[in-house]
């Protein structure tokens, strides 16, 4: 049975990704920074430790202690404005260079929880269009906050690792992760709300399963990845809310009706994943997840 390590896989997004990976049949090491109780049991085998990695030893200790073939590291504060800026910066980067360091020197493979904040979009003072569309991943990055400064940085660890230990590292590039039967983007937001990230989105479900999809491919070094759900969550022609909003479109505009600003061909090219969820029927579902029996 193969191992993986899924740190911060008590979170938002992180408790799908260690059920979905328990489910396909992994030994999987949630690690967070709280612990469920001493007596709780995971399901199917999923085992749950307590950690700060922020502390290198910690980080060293954990990875070191499991061996694990697969790291996902998840654990991270999510935006910019809800703690101190350094915090959240600091919490970050040094979280992401103990764990993948520490995943690099046991051989293991690596999928890490970047952002579509690494492109500067999100969180600018002032919107922006991007330079073209659909993005991709290709786009520079631009980040004005300590978030999006982090994730980008936390890129450029996973390249250090993966040429210094060989090992493949793929950066997941979400854009705002919803949860079934929880969609906020649907709840009574205007243009302006959304023209951070050009109103995408993507279901959690989908999150879990490009990580999956990751650790099943072979590539080598390091390949950054967006995740995004296919329309926008406008209901509307996503070039004709771009030009409503910013009076105009990039000069190279290449959007068909409501499809989202974001491209996710290089992910369905390189690692046979495509989003499977729509806001359409997952605003209204029931499903959730549960980690410990």
């Amino acid at each position: 049975m193969k191992t993986a390590i899924v740190t911060g896989g008590l979170g938002h997004a992180g408790k799908w990704v260690t059920d979905r990976l328990a489910r396909e049949g992994w030994r999987v090491i949630c690690v967070d920074l709280s612990h469920p109780g001493w007596q709780a049991q995971g399901k199917r085998g999923i085992e749950f430790r307590e950690g700060d990695l922020t502390e290198r030893a910690e980080a060293l200790d954990l990875v070191g202690e499991f061996d694990p073939d697969a790291v996902v590291h998840f654990a991270a504060y999510p935006s910019p404005t809800r703690h101190p800026s350094g915090r959240v910066f600091e919490t970050n980067t040094m979280s992401t260079y103990h764990v993948l360091t520490a995943a690099g020197k046991v051989g293991a493979k690596i999928v890490f929880a970047s952002s579509e904040s690494t492109y500067g979009f999100p969180f600018a003072r002032e919107k922006t269009l991007p330079e073209s569309l659909p993005i991709t991943e290709d786009h520079p990055l631009r980040p004005e906050d300590p978030y999006g400064t982090s994730k980008v940085i936390g890129e450029e660890i996973g390249k250090m690792v993966a040429r210094r230990y060989d090992v493949s590292v793929a950066s997941i590039r979400p854009s705002w992760i919803q949860e079934p039967g929880q969609y906020h983007c649907r709840e009574g937001r205007d243009l302006a709300d959304g023209a951070g990230n050009f109103w995408s989105y993507i279901d959690v479900r989908d999150v879990a399963g490009i990580v999956s999809a990751a650790l099943e491919s072979e590539f080598s070094g390091h390949e950054a990845f967006l995740a995004v759900a296919k329309e926008n969550y406008l209901d509307r022609p996503t070039g004709e809310a771009i030009e409503d909003f910013f009076g105009g479109v990039p000069e190279k505009c290449d959007l068909a009706g409501k499809e989202a600003a974001f491209s996710t061909a290089k992910a369905r090219e390189m690692l046979g994943w495509e989003p499977d969820h729509s806001w359409r029927e997952a605003i209204d579902e029931s499903v959730s997840v549960e980690l410990v029996e």
